[in-house]
């Protein structure tokens, strides 16, 4: 059976999108964190992050049209690693001293961590440099509507795997505050062993 180029386009996205929501990262982690701390409803918003940070990422790639410096890739690894350990300290903190839930006015300051966790994640900058991009170019170039049809797919699973471990990990909080405290240790160290190991990819590779 024949699909046409723009079928074709929306399930490459949708493939590459829900690989990426399924493999476990510090993005991943935060979202699981948070969820233990501030439940499914509060967090939900966190799962919308890549529409925030990827057309950073997206722009600068496709402006330099070219794969990124090997120096830029290790100083993002770096520099992504010590925030994603900075993020670790505050979720163990959080959960070790039972810090208090937000309040319902108080800032987003889950979503703007994420953010940042997002822009300094090497492979945000890989994946559009080496597939996405490239994917996204050639689509614009032969129609604009298949290269937006290829970013619906994309964000689509992404954002609707993102949102489904906040869903898990919310209705898993609501089985004590004992097994709460738990799923944050198990994120908080996660995201510990994700930036010692971004850490150290970026220092052995320079």
């Amino acid at each position: 059976m024949y699909a046409s180029p723009s079928v074709t386009l929306f399930l490459t996205g949708a493939a590459l999108g829900f690989s990426a929501a399924a493999q476990p990262g510090p993005f991943q982690a935060y979202l699981l964190a948070q969820s233990a701390k501030n439940g499914a409803a509060r967090t939900m918003p966190v799962a919308l992050v890549p529409f925030v940070s990827d057309p950073i990422v997206i722009a600068v790639v496709l402006a330099v049209l070219a794969q990124l410096p090997a120096g830029l890739l290790r100083a993002l690894q770096i520099a992504g690693g010590a925030v994603v350990l900075w993020l670790a300290a505050a979720t163990l903190r959080a959960v070790l001293v039972r810090a208090a839930p937000a309040e319902a006015g108080a800032p987003p300051r889950g979503f703007l961590r994420a953010a940042l966790v997002n822009l300094t994640n090497p492979n945000a900058w890989i994946f559009w440099s080496l597939v996405g991009g490239p994917v996204l170019a050639t689509a614009w170039k032969d129609a604009p509507p298949r290269a937006l049809l290829f970013l619906a797919g994309f964000y689509a699973f992404l954002t609707g795997g993102n949102a489904a471990l906040v869903f898990l990990a919310g209705a898993a909080r609501r089985l004590g505050p004992s097994f709460q405290r738990g799923l944050g240790v198990l994120s908080g160290l996660a995201l510990l062993a994700f930036g010692v190991v971004q850490i150290g990819r970026g220092v052995a590779g320079a």
